[in-house]
């Protein structure tokens, strides 16, 4: 049987998309079952321009589907890509009228009976895991006749719409053929589209959650259960992705992926043996299912990122969503996975229900002091409304629709807006669409929610600690002292809907600061003034493009007109700034802090910003650092002041040692030539101590 599976169109230009490995997966177990089958990823198509965008939009996709003379057409529907789904199958049925159309996927899975209700030109859904189900499903149509007693689906028996029993999940997933990647545009060609900056797939680890978080439909899926593929299987995989067909970082899907610590260790220990770990790769994780020996082992194995589902910092949300977190061991976590060399990614939710505005705020508190750490990405989201999750059962009847959920965008297909059809049907079918929903929160209108979850990260990565410390200074809540923000920003002529509406709202936050701490306690203010200072410091130093350090013999050294690499800023502060932020880091809010001067410079270290201290000496050597001096007309001005009991050829070698260092970390440059190599840290008589940005 010849059978299209069809991943429908979808754009989000933040986000890149991947090969769809669902259906490579279902198309690999069509091919071994002696069937046709092939992908018709028309995300990607979107990205390369053979679909194009506006109101025609689904006609042009059912003629490309159609050009492959399917007899079958299958979708992948997930919550954003049903109702591009709906208006394409129908113009399908209406080009084709005895073309089978099939739907399967998370969301679909959950409302089978009622897309078929609603839908006839849909002939069945195949519920929960595909393989099988697919495959049975296939054959039996291609002999002419109908599921009747086909496990996991549901379909149409003339008027009839009929729920066989579902098929038992697939006991050992190494059963299932390696996808064949080859069914697919290569990855190089996803790369190209989605501009970015090296090919990516999808590895799937395992399958299932045993947890029964509100928002979630996992769970409910794989019915509480998990199951992994062999670690033998997986490494093989890895291996063909990489050799094969070309991938540079593979994503690894499985929420459970550290659930299991010697399923993890022994990944781990089998990628590095393989010499696969020079493949980086991302994971989803739970803060207490890590440590800092097995973050350590999973970043020699190639772990660069990976994602904590933290959710909330309120115990009374975190009843009410189901999970269980210690939220006093996120700090040190992030510290920790930082420390490993792993970037987290922290993922948040706020605007359940049931919260009060104080729940809110206690989880806007935890994501300032999460981003506090420094190096981790922050996501702020509103509760999406999945089929099959609690709130989707419980909260059906309040549905309403006035802002759009970061899971609902996607589909803005002509000039940024939905299709009028889409809308329409959205609006008629809340609970068939109900991710494109909202339920109201108890505490706080959606209307402000939004607004946090749209411009709350730009504080969670930009200014973290000044913000807590504002905060707490003032006695306001981070909601309302965010709100008061953005309310002085519109006053002041700023659009959010502007192209430059990111950085103009971190640009003026150092002035809104300043307003609100001018007066009061000048003692106990002082050192949030200064800290506003730092965060705009490395805020600057981030914006610019990292330098490449340079090295040098003693012998060029010596002829080196030194200067201040391009993008790296020097500045004196009146107090202690590192042991500020230490407290800072560790939830310690002192009132004040003695004059304490201290001298940091923040520059690049590969792709991070570092703040480094010096001592008087190397503040004083980068002062005359301004490409009119060699490093001995430079030993010449400080010998008096820092080379007391040292004679001057011992003086100027300490000079070039400090010149040296500074170098390597792309600090300072020669003024006549481009920095080269990597940076790493030495001791010399400057002083230089790095401190976290």
């Amino acid at each position: 049987m010849n059978v299209s599976l069809v991943f429908p169109p979808f754009h989000l230009q933040t986000l890149y998309n991947l090969p769809p490995l669902g259906l490579i997966g279902l198309a690999t177990v069509l091919r071994q079952a002696g069937h046709r089958a092939v992908i018709c990823d028309q995300v990607l198509a979107l990205r390369r321009g053979t679909l194009g965008m506006g109101r025609d939009l689904y006609d042009e996709a059912a003629r490309e589907i159609l050009a492959d003379d399917p007899e079958m057409v299958g979708f992948s529907v997930q919550c954003t890509t049903f109702p591009a789904t709906v208006g394409i199958s129908r113009r399908l049925k209406v080009l084709r009228p005895h073309l089978r159309i099939v739907a399967g996927g998370h969301h679909v899975s959950f409302v089978a009976g009622e897309t078929l209700a609603r839908f006839p030109w849909i002939d069945a859904v195949v519920r929960g895991e595909g393989e099988e189900t697919l495959r049975a499903l296939v054959e039996r149509y291609a002999a002419g006749g109908e599921p009747e007693e086909i496990e996991g689906v549901t379909w149409r028996r003339g008027e009839e719409i009929v729920r066989n029993p579902d098929r038992r999940l697939i006991a050992d997933l190494d059963t299932l053929p390696l996808p064949d990647y080859a069914l697919a545009p290569p990855l190089e060609e996803y790369r190209r589209a989605c501009g970015i900056p090296r090919s990516m797939a999808i590895l799937e680890v395992g399958r299932g959650c045993p947890h029964a978080c509100v928002y979630c439909s996992e769970s409910v899926m794989w019915r509480r259960r998990t199951r992994t593929y062999s670690v033998p299987r997986l490494v093989r995989e890895m291996g063909e992705l990489s050799g094969r067909f070309g991938a540079g970082a593979l994503l690894l899907a499985y929420d459970q992926f550290t659930a299991n610590r010697p399923f993890v260790e022994e990944f781990c220990r089998e990628v590095i043996a393989a010499g696969l770990n020079r493949l980086p790769w991302y994971c989803i994780s739970r803060l207490d299912s890590v440590d800092p020996p097995l973050l350590g082992l999973m970043r020699e194995a190639g772990c660069e990122t990976m994602c904590y589902g933290i959710d909330s910092g309120s115990k009374r949300t975190l009843a009410f969503i189901g999970k269980e977190i210690d939220d006093g061991i996120l700090h040190r976590r992030v510290r920790e996975t930082t420390e490993a060399g792993i970037v987290p990614t922290l993922s948040f939710v706020i605007g359940f229900p049931e919260e009060e505005r104080e729940d809110i705020d206690q989880t806007l508190v935890l994501a300032l002091r999460a981003g506090i750490q420094g190096n981790c990405n922050p996501l702020l989201q509103l509760p999406t409304v999945l089929a099959g999750a609690g709130l989707h059962r419980r909260y059906a009847a309040s549905l309403v629709r006035e802002v759009d959920t970061y899971f609902s965008l996607g589909l803005e297909f002509e000039d940024g807006r939905r299709l009028a059809e889409d809308e329409r049907l959205i609006d008629a079918h809340p609970h068939l669409f109900s991710s494109f929903h909202n339920i109201p929160c108890a505490g706080m209108p959606l209307a402000e929610l939004d607004r946090l979850t749209r411009w709350f990260p730009l504080i969670l990565t930009g200014y973290p600690k000044s913000f807590l410390l504002l905060s707490r200074t003032l006695a306001r809540s981070p909601s309302a002292l965010f709100a008061d923000f953005l309310a002085r920003l519109e006053g002041e002529g700023w659009r959010g809907d502007a192209p430059s509406a990111e950085a103009d709202l971190l640009a003026r936050f150092p002035a809104f600061a300043e307003v609100l701490l001018a007066g009061g306690d000048g003692a106990s203010r002082s050192h949030l003034a200064e800290v506003v200072t730092y965060e705009t410091l490395s805020l600057r130093v981030a914006s610019r493009r990292p330098v490449v350090a340079q090295t040098a013999g003693r012998d060029l050294l010596r002829h080196w007109l030194p200067v201040p690499a391009e993008g790296v800023a020097v500045a004196s502060f009146a107090r202690n700034l590192p042991q500020v932020v230490a407290d800072l880091k560790e939830g310690i809010f002192r009132q004040s802090y003695p004059p304490e001067p201290s001298v940091l410079i923040f520059h690049h270290s590969g792709e991070r910003v570092e703040v480094t201290e010096v001592n008087g000496f190397g503040e004083d050597f980068l002062a005359l650092c301004d490409g009119s001096r060699t490093p001995g007309d430079i030993a010449a001005r400080l010998h008096g002041r820092y080379g007391t009991g040292m004679d001057a050829a011992r003086f100027r070698e300490e000079c070039l040692d400090a010149l040296a260092l500074f170098a390597e970390m792309g600090i300072l440059r020669d003024g006549t030539a481009p920095s080269s190599v990597e940076a790493h840290q030495a001791g010399c008589r400057c002083g230089a101590a790095v401190v976290a940005a």
